[in-house]
């Protein structure tokens, strides 16, 4: 490393953004010493920007369907249709599960599902998507959707022959408040060739976020880490997302990024190609942690929160990631199906007591918040260190 370690550490705090080399550069640290010191320094960025709160939000999983056209070579979800275990919810069970959600405190239902080439309603997949938002948000209409990946907007666009600003534009008005930044694995076509060779490509990727954000669309960022990625491909796809929210901001578009997200690689379950390639069935969680904090310092000063998997690390590795520069530790969840079903060991669901408790033991201060970041007052916020209600967190 041909620039001083500490040197790179210390711009984050100057507000200098690291460079691609630097990222790299930090990425590849072995030596112990200079890992806890990027450990140090992320986590002490975290404090300066966020303070010594740790969010969460009361959330519903709803996975409506896991019948897809396409054969992500990670995916242990997908089902063809009449296949053992494929399901497609209808309308009413659907209901249940976000009324379950409603009367155990839930603010946000994240909804997502396979590509189902017959979800369509008078041959409309729009239509049919609009009713999967608008079915909930008639029934209750406090309930923040976030709901519908890049890829779910690139398939609506591809079935009906629309453009990507009239289904973004369509599944507002219909009641969705926020895209979930999935789909992006690593934002990178030549790793994408081989993990999702049937999936929209990066460049369209960008596009719909930064047209989401255009049209007033908040949006979360991800990325699948932790398989056969390298420390360059994983920078590259930082500093796709770094500059899609500078352009945001410096564009003054109405919506931008919330919180990015790492999603470790979960390999028991997944197809055999893949899993014999990476050579593990669980995440490195020393690799992940490590990643982390490079990820604080690269993103931290243009995405203040940051969130670890506690499906996919368990909820003691989640709360590790919080001492490595995440502020976050993510939503209650209630159900869910994806990564389990990929051999995740983290389980289904968590109760608020679970993350406060969680949280409170690491002498950290929890906070119930909505999907925007917005505090929401609880019967104990004053005795856990909460902010007023509404009011901006970070």
């Amino acid at each position: 490393m041909s620039v001083p370690l500490d040197t790179l550490l210390n711009r984050p705090f100057n507000d200098e953004d690291l460079t691609p080399e630097a990222g790299v550069a930090l990425l590849n640290q072995r030596d112990p010493g200079a890992i806890a010191a990027i450990q140090a320094a992320a986590d002490a960025l975290r404090q300066q920007q966020v303070g010594d709160t740790v969010t969460y939000v009361v959330n519903r999983n709803l996975n409506f369907t896991n019948i897809c056209e396409q054969h992500c070579n990670f995916c242990a979800f997908r089902r063809d249709p009449g296949a053992a275990g494929a399901f497609w919810q209808d309308w009413g069970v659907m209901l249940e599960k976000a009324a379950d959600g409603v009367q155990r405190g839930a603010t946000e239902i994240c909804m997502q599902g396979g590509l189902n080439p017959a979800a369509k309603i008078d041959g409309s997949s729009l239509k049919y998507y609009q009713r999967l938002a608008s079915n909930l948000k008639d029934e209750f209409p406090d309930l923040h959707l976030h709901a519908f990946s890049p890829q779910e907007v690139e398939f609506i666009a591809r079935e009906d022959g629309l453009s990507f600003a009239a289904v973004i534009t369509a599944l507002a008005e219909a009641g969705v408040g926020s895209f979930p930044g999935t789909a992006a694995e690593v934002l990178d076509d030549r790793v994408r060739q081989i993990l999702c060779p049937e999936k929209l490509n990066t460049a369209t990727w960008l596009e719909i976020v930064g047209l989401a954000h255009s049209l007033g669309l908040p949006t979360t960022s991800t990325m699948l880490c932790g398989h056969i990625e390298t420390p360059q491909q994983q920078i590259t796809h930082l500093e796709q997302i770094r500059q899609l929210q500078q352009r945001a901001i410096a564009q003054a578009k109405p919506a931008r990024i919330t919180e990015f997200i790492l999603l470790p690689f979960v390999g028991q379950e997944a197809p055999s190609m893949l899993r014999r390639r990476v050579g593990r069935d669980q995440p490195v969680l020393a690799d992940i942690l490590h990643l982390t904090a490079v990820a604080r310092l690269y993103l931290g000063c243009w995405i203040p929160h940051q969130q670890p998997s506690w499906v996919k690390l368990g909820l003691a590795g989640a709360v590790e990631a919080l001492r490595w520069g995440c502020d976050d530790i993510g939503g209650t969840l209630m159900e869910e199906h994806i990564t389990t079903m990929a051999g995740a060991q983290g389980g289904t669901g968590m109760t608020v007591a679970d993350l406060r408790g969680a949280i409170a033991g690491m002498g950290r201060h929890p906070q119930q918040r909505d999907t925007l970041y917005r505090a929401i007052p609880e019967a104990s916020a004053s005795s856990t260190g909460g902010v007023p209600a509404g009011a901006a967190i970070g």
